[in-house]
């Protein structure tokens, strides 16, 4: 569904991608994967837009993308998931829904139902506002605002960054005598990143959705994923299927 060929951008002088290519397969979940600061994010942007590419060949569902412009790219059916989320703090969950349906002006203005039954908690805080809400409801409502306008394909940037379960439980088990309150926050963080992971492969199983996901947590990566993609220094070195992603693959560009 989605190609890219001989990719190359940069930021004024400061060559980032060198000739990256990437294939998203259609009904296929497909993990960009690679250390910080390799151009991950950057190539997010190209594919959205937000960038301008120097060379090569951006295709979606048969379409050359980088000869639209960004406002045309989300009508196609791309919804994209920013990392940092970049929810609308002052505006309530439903406001926030309702700003995704904008992005594709051919479809019904009312949030689509399937939202609700993958993240039940936004339809019973629809006149919250999106500050009030945790990291991991935020979450939630970036994905659900970009689910609105019915997309073929979801780009989520890094989708469980600050919600880390391996962590929340470590951290869980020293304040456990001081807090208890405390220890269920961390509980409910960790069911969150779960419940992220079973929201994106029933897009998958259910909707025949495609998805193209940045991810550096690798048994998340390895749980959801079935193709991946590792760019080091703004290249593509290895691509397959997530069962040939070996100990040998993630010792030379995955570790830290």
């Amino acid at each position: 569904m989605l190609t890219i060929e001989g990719l190359n951008q940069y930021y004024g002088e400061s060559h980032t991608l060198w000739d990256l290519d990437l294939e998203a397969s259609e009904g296929v979940v497909t993990c960009l994967m690679g250390r910080n600061g390799v151009g991950k994010t950057t190539l997010l942007k190209c594919i959205m837009g937000l960038l301008p590419v120097r060379s090569g060949r951006l295709m979606f569902a048969g379409q050359e993308l980088h000869r639209l412009p960004a406002e045309r790219r989300a009508p196609l059916g791309i919804g994209y998931v920013p990392q940092g989320r970049q929810i609308f703090p002052l505006l309530t969950v439903e406001e926030n829904l309702r700003i995704g349906l904008a992005a594709n002006p051919r479809r019904p203005r009312q949030v689509p139902e399937f939202i609700f039954e993958l993240f039940p908690v936004l339809k019973t805080m629809l006149k919250r506002r999106g500050g009030d809400l945790s990291g991991g409801q935020q979450q939630q409502l970036a994905i659900g605002r970009a689910l609105a306008l019915e997309p073929r394909m979801l780009i989520l940037d890094e989708p469980t960054e600050g919600i880390q379960p391996n962590v929340v439980r470590e951290i869980g088990r020293v304040i456990r005598r001081l807090n208890q309150q405390q220890e269920e926050q961390a509980r409910e963080q960790a069911a969150i990143v779960q419940e992220i992971g079973v929201a994106v492969s029933r897009l998958r199983q259910e909707q025949g959705m495609t998805v193209l996901l940045v991810e550096q947590k690798l048994p998340f990566a390895r749980w959801v994923a079935q193709q991946f993609c590792i760019v080091d220094k703004g290249r593509t070195v290895a691509s397959g299927a997530m069962t040939s992603l070996n100990d040998e693959l993630v010792r030379q560009y995955l570790t830290v």
